[in-house]
């Protein structure tokens, strides 16, 4: 079958994917397990309209180029496999393939059993089950590279590393019950870059937003035959085409337009990135892309000799790992990243499952090839990487061994401050050694504290809510006997599990919440926050909520007074943060990162005003501490008058009141509190009499400023 409209030309054997030009447009596809390759182009209608063999091949790559191709054109691939190198005898040219580098795909991809297996017809002279129907098919997209001018300006007004604050969300829980957005753009790109939602992040301090995965995806066929899906959206099934399901009409520009609309507010755009496995999951899993195409090369893999079959390592947990050593899928990967960052505009990424990216193939390499690439890179070297520094195969946990131009997602920042706000023993130390930038991880003179990416709450896990009204996870909604999700919460419900009225158990888990929330936003690193905890988001105690795209996950934007008090605290401390530069990025003299220095002495102190001993971090008898900073002034500054600012922390994570002695706030008329998070209202923080001896409340976190 072939069109007359369509001619088959000599072709270019770079670069791979859809290149479209006046005349026509070039394809080119890796694919060493073929003897033939078919290129199928579609109508509108998804009905099959040429089948096309690439007739040029070099090595492993196919190509040619078709006159008559116009942007907009359905396309796939249908393969015709070396017979030792097929995936397994499901593959035959009935499996039509989404090319790798697809710019765009045509709708989302959704699993139905029947619809995968096909039905049975003659193709290319074959009696085949044909899965055409199942699958979207790739769009010739023109590339429309932003103008060098355009992208140096929007990749020159990020914010400065210290002043960043994390911002993380999902497309469609943003806005999917947003009273403002229209209906129609609720839950999409659209919706997201919404003037309400970007006013309501730029109220609460946001630099950054980080969007859960955009590459288009396919829940996996176990959970959707359940009746649920993979709401999180980490299965992707091409790394280059944004998702369709959070589009109204195209999702390639409504993505790059949302993307747009954060530069201009001055937000930059991390996107989560899942380079560590596919929705192709292992072995029996469904054949959609790279198994029909390059399936020894895309996956890791070992033979089983008993069968002389190969068995897929697993080290994602979801069937199947990439194998970012082949230099096929290094080079793919390095490509997208590029198409993100030129073509769409992203700022940096967040790696889902990061150890995976350096293992050389089985062993994770700090040093490996594709870590030299990015840093030197001319597209990728500027761009903000973070880690998440694990995956779960062996010697999985890599945190604090990314090169030294990575930010990483700091674990450890989580346990330490949930388990000692909870008043566990044996955490004074850890908690400030948290608080101070985690140099025990991140070490003085090799990497900034600004490398540690500190969370309370991820999308994996408790909301901040949750972790102050459950102590089990609430996971029967999943359809997995509450088996699903960790147990390790380190929350407490404070006597009661789940909601409650009782007047006094709310005011103390507000108050936890403004220590968890303070303690994150006021620590040396990277703050984190999971989007919908300043609007005090619950998921009823579920903390593996991937499958839920229900009001379980979508933000609920009407508050009542107790949330819209805590909101205002969130923005509050936020903004102490970024009015006082101090706050955010601490550079001590023995730090020799940078020449900069800026603050002139740090002391400890117990309770009764005298300095710390080393002894005391490691008696559990108290849970309180205070600690005393001192601001470094440049000698070159032109402000003689100029007085150093001074900032007391004191905290106090007993269940039990505690009386603090410090004479430091003996000049009381120069101190004000700022914070003190047994306060509901921050109007009230002013009429807080200042005193070297006062009684601080069970649980909390104080915040004093001198005034300068």
């Amino acid at each position: 079958m072939q069109s007359t409209a369509f001619q088959l030309r000599k072709g270019n054997v770079s670069p791979f994917g859809a290149s479209l030009d006046e005349q026509g447009c070039n394809f080119s596809i890796y694919c060493p397990d073929a003897s033939k390759v078919y290129l199928c182009l579609f109508d509108s209608n998804e009905v099959e309209i040429a089948q096309i063999q690439l007739q040029q091949r070099l090595q492993s790559k196919w190509f040619g180029f078709v006159s008559g191709v116009q942007a907009g054109q359905l396309y796939g691939y249908r393969i015709e496999s070396k017979a030792h190198r097929k995936v397994n005898d499901e593959m035959d040219v009935g499996r039509l393939l989404i090319d790798p580098y697809a710019k765009q795909i045509n709708r989302p991809l959704h699993w139905q059993r029947d619809a995968y297996n096909g039905e049975q017809r003659e193709i290319l002279g074959q009696s085949v089950f044909d899965n055409a129907g199942f699958m979207p098919k790739s769009v010739v997209t023109p590339c429309t590279d932003l103008p060098e001018t355009v992208y140096c300006k929007l990749h020159s007004e990020r914010p400065s590393v210290s002043h960043r604050v994390i911002y993380e969300a999902h497309i469609k829980g943003l806005t999917k019950l947003h009273p403002e957005v229209p209906e129609e753009q609720r839950g999409t790109y659209l919706g997201a870059c919404h003037p309400a939602v970007i006013k309501h992040l730029k109220d609460l301090g946001i630099t950054s937003v980080q969007f859960l995965p955009l590459f288009a995806f396919m829940p996996e066929p176990y959970i959707t035959e359940k009746g649920l899906t993979n709401y999180w959206g980490y299965n992707p099934i091409n790394f280059f085409s944004p998702e369709p399901r959070y589009a109204n009409k195209d999702a390639l520009s409504e993505c790059k337009l949302m993307i747009q609309e954060y530069h201009k507010a001055g937000i930059e755009v991390i996107l989560d990135v899942v380079f560590n496995h596919t929705a192709e999951s292992g072995e029996p899993g469904p054949i959609l892309s790279f198994k029909g195409l390059c399936h020894q090369h895309a996956y890791l893999q070992v033979i089983n000799d008993e069968v002389n079959t190969p068995t897929y390592m697993n080290y994602s947990g979801c069937g199947n790992t990439i194998n970012a050593a082949n230099t096929f899928m290094m080079n793919m990967i390095i490509d997208a990243l590029r198409y993100w960052v030129s073509e769409i505009g992203v700022d940096g990424f967040r790696f889902d499952l990061a150890a995976s990216l350096g293992r050389e193939p089985f062993d994770f390499h700090a040093n490996a090839a594709i870590f030299k690439i990015l840093r030197q890179d001319p597209v990728l070297k500027g761009v903000t990487m973070i880690a998440e520094p694990w995956d779960i195969g062996p010697g999985g946990y890599q945190l604090g061994q990314f090169p030294d131009y990575w930010l990483e997602v700091n674990d450890k920042f989580r346990d330490s401050v949930r388990g000692f706000w909870r008043s566990d023993t044996g955490l004074k130390a850890d908690f400030a050694t948290r608080l101070m930038g985690s140099r025990d991880v991140f070490r003085k003179g090799i990497r900034p504290m600004q490398t540690s990416v500190n969370n309370i709450t991820y999308h994996d896990g408790y909301t901040l809510q949750d972790i102050v009204m459950y102590e089990q996870k609430h996971n029967l909604a999943n359809l997995e006997d509450n088996h699903d999700g960790h147990n390790h919460n380190l929350s407490c419900n404070f006597g009661v599990e789940g909601p409650t009225e009782a007047p006094e158990i709310q005011h103390q888990r507000e108050q936890q919440k403004r220590n968890l929330f303070a303690t994150l936003i006021l620590s040396q690193g990277t703050p984190h926050i999971l989007g919908g905890d300043e609007l005090s988001r619950s998921q009823q105690g579920n903390n593996n909520a991937y499958c839920q795209d229900n009001e379980l996950n979508w933000f609920d934007w009407s508050l009542d007074e107790r949330q819209k008090e805590f909101l205002a605290f969130t923005q509050h401390v936020v903004s102490l943060r970024r009015d006082n530069p101090l706050l955010a990025r601490m550079m001590f003299d023995d730090d020799q990162f940078s020449n900069e220095v800026n603050v002139a002495s740090a002391e400890w102190y117990r309770v009764d005003g005298s300095h710390k001993r080393d002894q005391d971090w490691t008696n559990d008898n108290h849970h309180c501490f205070a600690l005393h900073i001192i601001e470094a002034l440049n000698e070159s500054d032109n402000e003689p008058t100029k007085e150093a600012q001074q900032w007391l922390y004191c905290i106090n994570s007993s269940p039990e009141d505690v009386e603090f002695n410090l004479p430091l706030l003996l000049s009381s008329e120069h101190w004000e509190c700022v914070l003190n998070t047994h306060i509901n209202a921050i109007s009230d923080y002013q009429s807080i009499p200042v005193s070297p001896l006062f009684s601080m409340p069970a649980r909390c976190f104080c915040l004093f400023r001198k005034n300068v």
